[in-house]
């Protein structure tokens, strides 16, 4: 559990007198032993007050004299509960207030005025801080959060900034934001520099307090955070002892459970990884509850993928806890404990996802969610069809990474070193797989186009053209050639694959299909005409697929993006199915293969020791949803109320000694080494011994 006052950040310093104040430490322990919490995150400073008593930022005048972590640990100590200390690092307005000389500036000298640099030194305040907690006798810090902004205007041009990068770069910083340049992106490099050594340096020092207090920060390497942030994939996520980032259904969508559950593990290699989730509807401090079965799902989906979880509870704005959230919770909390047994076994993987940073920034540039499409696109596809995934980055892509999926799935990267083909062309020709879409290998290192993609040779073709509008169509071609990519698509009918497209000139490749373009492509002003809805097919430009054998592998390449258009705005069916057959080509005989509802995960584990597999299955079963008073279009997921029932189907490859659900009331038929299974629950469990 994690439990904080909510309106801290919404009144800069300006509150009412009975803000927290019956925020109670004593209180919520004791609240989160009986809903079965193993620790407690207590919240201890935010941007305006600390809970603590302290000498650098005052309390709230509503808790008088009253020690909120001296509550807490006293009576933690007194059940056994590890506290761990909520300290954000951001938007410290207090100190903000008090030293506007460490605001982050703009390029123009412009303060940032809700935002710190991370060079200058207010270091030193923050460690102050630390030192003061660590006296109360801590499990360990929850550190929230490094970032240096999620949108412009961007930082940091100040003084401190502007020494160092001279003293590391021997020259001045760019004048702004130079996308294309050299001296960009050492102002890149810089700025991911400065988290992850301010990241560090927090850690050394809680170390030299007290070397057994953990230590995790609040982690945004991740869609759809990007170089605004200041973070990478894998360079600041481990500089804790676990990473921790956050699902939130509200903010990143549904899927974002698994995604960044399966990112979390990636980034960090062999290390537990926490996801925080919130027990509010819409945002973390709104004073809502949700139903039980609406967390139910999201905590079981993070669990199955081998997270530990913390619950966020924000209280009322004096300070008072929800009971019945405290009901519900505990009823959540009792089920995982129960069930503890049944999670963190190894995963069986179908395909590798792979992100590249380095494509991020210099494709992606200062517009990274188009760019994300690819990525999130082809993780949706993955959950839908119910292939088992995981994700790979460039900042830590070995052979033996690439070695554990059977295919790997390039969405849309477009920057690709000369080390990094090497070691996909390696992969490929011990037996690997490949799937390549987009603009895949078409750029430099600053995103600029060049004459000759990199990838030309694994590809078996080469790149003559981008097409320049993204409302691009495919056509599969009747006839046992395109059989395996057809599967349940219609031959000899254009489907939409909204997205980037390339077009090829095959050389050692087979092609298979047609790339259209649309009527746009005929417009005098392709842009300025209904740009945000497709037009309709026009002409063949290209070839759709390329297939292409290499040593002992193969490499399926799309000219359209399915991945993108799976994700878009105007997805369709067919698109994520030509991502998905492709994949099924290159992986005909997996060990487990998945029959189920699209709306139903599916997460395969493996136990050795006891010879066992568990398919976990969890269902979302959002409630429909009516327009929206503000804008509209767009409408949040409903809730979900209601246990549901589905059908589903599991086939082992190598043999099936027996099976069992976890459910009594769910019904197994065991047909050889298929077993059909009717489930009515959000979270179901089937092993099987083999």
């Amino acid at each position: 559990m994690e439990v904080g006052p909510t309106g801290a950040q919404f009144g800069g310093g300006r509150h009412a007198s009975d803000y927290a104040r019956d925020f109670d430490g004593a209180e919520i322990v004791r609240r989160c032993v009986a809903a079965k919490a193993e620790y407690l995150v207590i919240w201890v400073r935010d941007g305006d007050f600390t809970f603590h008593d302290s000498k650098r930022v005052p309390r709230p005048v509503g808790l008088g004299n009253r020690d909120v972590l001296r509550q807490a640990a006293d009576e933690a100590r007194r059940h056994r509960l590890p506290l761990i200390a909520y300290c954000q690092l951001q938007y410290p307005s207090h100190e903000l207030r008090e030293h506007p000389e460490w605001k982050m500036r703009q390029a123009d000298g412009k303060p940032i005025d809700s935002l710190v640099c991370f060079n200058s030194p207010y270091t030193n305040a923050v460690k102050e801080l630390l030192t003061e907690m660590t006296a109360y006798g801590l499990a360990g810090f929850h550190l929230d959060m490094v970032d240096q902004g999620f949108g412009p205007p961007h930082g940091c041009w100040c003084r401190h900034c502007e020494e160092r990068f001279r003293a590391e770069h021997g020259r001045p910083m760019p004048k702004g934001v130079e996308w294309g340049s050299e001296d960009w992106d050492r102002m890149l490099r810089f700025r991911y520099a400065t988290s992850d050594r301010f990241e560090k340096m927090l850690t050394e020092h809680i170390r030299g307090l007290d070397p057994r207090a953990t230590v995790d920060f609040n982690y945004h390497g991740n869609p759809p955070f990007s170089w605004e942030v200041g973070q990478t994939p894998v360079a600041h996520a481990g500089n804790g002892d676990f990473v921790t980032g956050e699902a939130g259904l509200w903010a990143f969508g549904a899927l974002s459970a698994s995604f960044n559950a399966e990112w979390y593990r990636a980034a960090t290699p062999g290390k537990p990884f926490q996801v925080a989730v919130q027990r509010g509807v819409r945002m973390y401090h709104d004073q809502t509850t949700r139903p039980l079965h609406d967390m139910r799902w999201e905590m079981s989906t993070l669990l199955a993928h081998g997270a530990f979880v913390t619950m966020i509870d924000k209280t009322a704005y004096d300070g008072r806890l929800d009971p019945v959230a405290y009901d519900r919770i505990g009823e959540l909390l009792g089920e995982a404990r129960e069930k503890r047994r049944e999670f963190g076994h190894r995963p069986v993987r179908d395909v590798g996802l792979y992100f590249s940073v380095r494509s991020r920034d210099g494709v992606g540039r200062d517009k990274p969610a188009p760019w994300f499409q690819g990525i999130q696109g082809a993780h949706k596809a993955c959950v839908y069809e119910h292939l088992g995934f995981g994700f790979l980055f460039d900042e830590n892509l070995t052979s033996e990474g690439l070695g554990r999926f059977p295919v790997v799935c390039l969405p849309n990267v477009g920057i690709l070193s000369e080390r990094e083909v090497a070691l996909l062309r390696r992969y490929v020709e011990d037996g690997g797989n490949l799937v390549i879409t987009g603009h895949g290998g078409q750029f430099d290192p600053q995103g600029r186009p060049l004459a000759n993609a990199n990838l030309e040779s694994l590809i078996g073709a080469k790149a003559i053209g981008r097409l320049g509008t993204s409302d691009n169509w495919v056509r599969l071609p009747e006839g046992s050639g395109a059989a395996a990519l057809a599967a349940g698509i219609r031959t000899g009918w254009p489907f939409l694959v909204q997205g980037p497209a390339t077009v090829y000139e095959p050389s050692t490749a087979r092609a298979i299909g047609d790339l259209m373009d649309s009527h746009r492509g005929a417009l005098v002003n392709p842009g300025g005409y209904n740009a945000d809805w497709p037009l309709s097919p026009r002409q063949v430009v290209g070839p759709a697929v390329l297939v292409n054998t290499v040593g002992k592998g193969t490499v399926v390449t799309m000219a359209a993006s399915p991945d993108v258009a799976t994700a878009g705005e105007h997805h369709v069916v067919e698109a994520r199915r030509l991502l998905a057959n492709a994949l099924r080509h290159l992986h005909p005989a997996p060990r487990v293969r998945i029959e189920a509802p699209a709306n139903v995960e599916a997460v395969v584990t493996d136990d050795p020791a006891t010879r066992t597999l568990r398919v976990h299955f969890i269902a979302y079963n959002a409630t429909p949803q009516t327009t929206p008073v503000k804008e509209r279009p767009y409408v949040l997921p409903g809730l979900i109320e209601d246990r549901p029932m589905f059908r589903a189907a599991i086939v082992l490859r190598d043999g099936l000694k027996g099976v069992t659900a976890w459910n009594p009331g769910t019904v197994l038929k065991k047909r050889g080494n298929r077993v059909e299974v009717t489930v009515e629950d959000i979270h179901e469990v089937i092993r099987f011994r083999y």
